[in-house]
């Protein structure tokens, strides 16, 4: 899953961006209106925290702005605003939270994901595949009865294959998925990070298989070729 933190605040921004990557977000960060704006045109994200008071522009115009042009990507609004008609503000432009600073890293995250596991967001599923089981919201895997220890990038590369089991996913799509823009990303980044998860899937007694269209991207299936 990847988001776009939209805060001024450097330090801040430092926290929430390593903690929401703990959770297994994919996290891109813009301290300004105009890099917010740039990210959006070049990324599609599953949920926005977006700081109100930016220096180049109020944080409810890019809102604003996004409800425009019918994006109901969700919004979750990170602000020292405290005022009832500041929310009621936030809320009436499309905000689809709230959340005041000071606030608890974990419950900015509790709240993300609830966000995200309304109907058709990213979460509130269990993902299934053969005798592999993902469940989004705990960001746990299992293979029958054996939990699989992933890093991040796996678990974020595993997911992204199982929403389109049997299908082919672009290279291209898996890498904007799994890698923010400050990621440092090679040629073969992806095909790495790929063998390593074939390596513990099959490891684990995994009974599909993950397979290379070559010029294209991959497929999961749930039983080998």
């Amino acid at each position: 899953m990847r988001l776009l933190l939209i805060e001024d605040e450097t330090a801040l921004l430092d926290l929430i961006q390593r903690s929401l990557a703990r959770a297994g977000f994919t996290v891109d960060t813009a301290g300004a209106a105009e890099g917010a704006r740039d990210a959006l045109a070049a990324s599609r994200y599953d949920a926005i925290v977006l700081d109100l008071g930016l220096p180049d522009e109020d944080g409810l115009v890019i809102l604003k702005d996004l409800r425009t042009k019918r994006d109901t990507t969700p919004v979750l609004i990170l602000t020292a605003r405290d005022g009832v008609n500041d929310r009621v503000a936030g809320l009436n432009s499309g905000a689809d939270d709230y959340l005041l600073k000071p606030f608890a890293v974990d419950e900015l995250i509790a709240r993300l994901k609830a966000l995200l596991r309304r109907p058709n967001g990213a979460l509130g599923v269990v993902l299934e595949a053969g005798n592999i089981s993902f469940d989004t919201v705990g960001r746990t895997v299992a293979i029958g009865d054996q939990t699989l220890p992933l890093t991040a990038r796996e678990m974020a590369l595993l997911e992204n294959l199982l929403r389109r089991v049997g299908r082919v996913v672009p290279k291209r799509h898996l890498e904007e998925r799994i890698y923010g823009f400050d990621d440092e990303v090679t040629p073969n980044s992806l095909e790495v990070l790929l063998h390593r998860l074939r390596r513990k899937l099959a490891g684990s007694g995994f009974s599909g298989e993950i397979h290379t269209v070559r010029g294209v991207g991959y497929l999961l299936s749930e039983t080998p070729a």
